[in-house]
């Protein structure tokens, strides 16, 4: 069984992930592979040099995230040259390890750790979506604190993306990450206990 989890910046995504790993999921982390695919020498960060320029990388050469955040961030056709280069490898690999871990047990619960779930078209490749919610309005706070960043560069990175409102609207599960991490574990146990039960 494969399994889609996503949310929006800062809504704790990567805290739920880490919750069903410990109760026995495979995860498939597409951030871990995007930095993967940039790595010195590899096709993915010749094609993003090519497309943006050496200003994108650092004095050791490798890609400077932040100077290509500020890009992406405020140029919606930037981010979609982006997406065109970075997506395609991604999701090779993503079905590589996926066909390792099923090699290995038909029966595992794989879960494609995915921020840009819906907005890559990634829906389509796995059974179930769970969203990590959590309000707008928090999601702001939250990131302004996490990435030291403006209430306006907040509010800029949040509609690079889908609403968190229009996630929750597609999803198939949603875990609610706005209250105690107490609360965000009971409700990760019990939709673990339903996903296992269904696969098994």
């Amino acid at each position: 069984m494969v399994i889609g989890l996503t949310g929006g910046i800062a809504t704790g995504k990567s805290t739920v992930s880490k919750m069903f790993q410990e109760r026995g999921a495979k995860i498939i982390d597409a951030d871990q592979i995007a930095r993967l695919v940039v790595e010195p020498e590899t096709e993915g960060l010749q094609q993003v040099i090519a497309t943006f320029g050496v200003e994108v990388l650092d004095s050791k050469g490798q890609l400077n995230r932040r100077a290509l955040g500020d890009i992406i961030f405020h140029d919606p056709h930037a981010r979609q040259r982006l997406n065109a280069i970075l997506h395609p490898l991604i999701r090779a690999e993503m079905k590589r390890q996926t066909a390792e871990f099923q090699s290995e047990d038909t029966e595992e619960v794989i879960i494609w750790d995915v921020p840009l779930l819906f907005e890559s078209g990634l829906t389509q490749l796995v059974e179930k979506v769970i969203v990590v919610y959590i309000p707008e309005a928090l999601q702001i706070v939250r990131l302004m604190e996490r990435d030291q960043l403006t209430e306006l560069e907040a509010k800029a990175r949040l509609h690079a993306q889908l609403s968190i409102e229009e996630k929750k609207k597609m999803a198939d599960f949603v875990i609610d990450n706005s209250h105690l991490v107490f609360h965000t574990e009971r409700q990760v146990d019990k939709l673990w206990n339903y996903l296992a039960l269904k696969n098994g």
